[in-house]
């Protein structure tokens, strides 16, 4: 399974990072850079929690489903084209081997936008936490797949002593069930079969039943028209994460509007 292949490149990335600057040192930045705040607002989650549906636009060079989606990637460029057309927030992927993201693309983009960021990766060690909040991220990723309710618990608590928002990935019924256990603000359902790349947008107006109207919740993956949209709309979600769409898109806010429904 491609998330089981992720997990453990990641572990191995973070493992040569620990060696490199060690956990207690990461850890005391992050605090300390939090503490410098005079309170948290969770600006990530204020955006989805706007009155109409919030677009999460995505800074992607390439999937495993997909390979290479853009070879040509400023993606400086991308992120100020996405807040020019009306982005909400932003979703940058730092996963390395499958993804071909870096950390300095989500630090770089942070300090060129105004807009709220979340850190796309496979969280696996509470490294990549304090890491995010150094990276100037918003809110990180909690994907319910790889991480248990006790460890999303954990996990939470320290984004939320960070003033970083945590958006938890779920898939199913049971993983819905436990980022609700896990005290979820924001919870995301990947529209995408991890097991065979198939998507069925459904699977969020399915599951948005199950989730209480005081969580915030997000559809990821599979979102290609404004039809799309307005079913979801429709279904009560509150944002949508979009990737491939826009990042094959030559005029990303014409895309944008297309998707709002403005342009037909």
């Amino acid at each position: 399974m491609i998330l089981n292949d992720l997990a453990a490149a990641t572990r191995a990335r973070v493992e040569r990072k620990k060696a490199q600057i060690p956990l207690e040192t990461v850890k005391a930045q992050a605090q300390t850079l939090a503490q410098q705040e005079s309170h948290f607002t969770f600006p990530f989650e204020q955006a989805i929690a706007k009155d109409d549906i919030s677009f999460i636009c995505e800074v992607k060079k390439a999937s495993p489903s997909k390979g290479i989606i853009a070879e040509y990637f400023p993606y400086l460029d991308i992120a100020k084209d996405y807040e020019k057309a009306g982005a909400d927030c932003l979703s940058v992927l730092t996963e390395t081997d499958y993804f071909k993201g870096e950390d300095r693309f989500l630090k770089e983009i942070n300090d060129t936008v105004q807009i709220p960021t979340i850190r796309k990766d496979f969280i696996i060690d509470e490294y990549m936490i304090y890491e995010a909040k150094l990276l100037g991220a918003s809110c990180v990723l909690l994907i319910a797949a790889l991480l248990d309710t006790e460890t999303i618990r954990q996990y939470k608590s320290i984004c939320d002593d960070l003033g970083l928002s945590a958006l938890v990935e779920a898939h199913d019924e049971a993983e819905i069930a436990g980022a609700i256990a896990a005290g979820a603000r924001m919870i995301g359902v990947n529209n995408r079969n991890l097991k065979d790349f198939t998507v069925d947008i459904h699977n969020s107006t399915r599951l948005r039943e199950l989730v209480p109207k005081d969580i915030l919740f997000i559809a990821e993956s599979g979102i290609k028209t404004a039809d799309d949209i307005q079913v979801l709309r429709d279904a009560g979600v509150n944002g949508v994460l979009i990737g491939e769409t826009l990042m094959r898109s030559p005029d990303k806010a014409q895309m944008l509007d297309m998707l709002r429904g403005k342009v037909r």
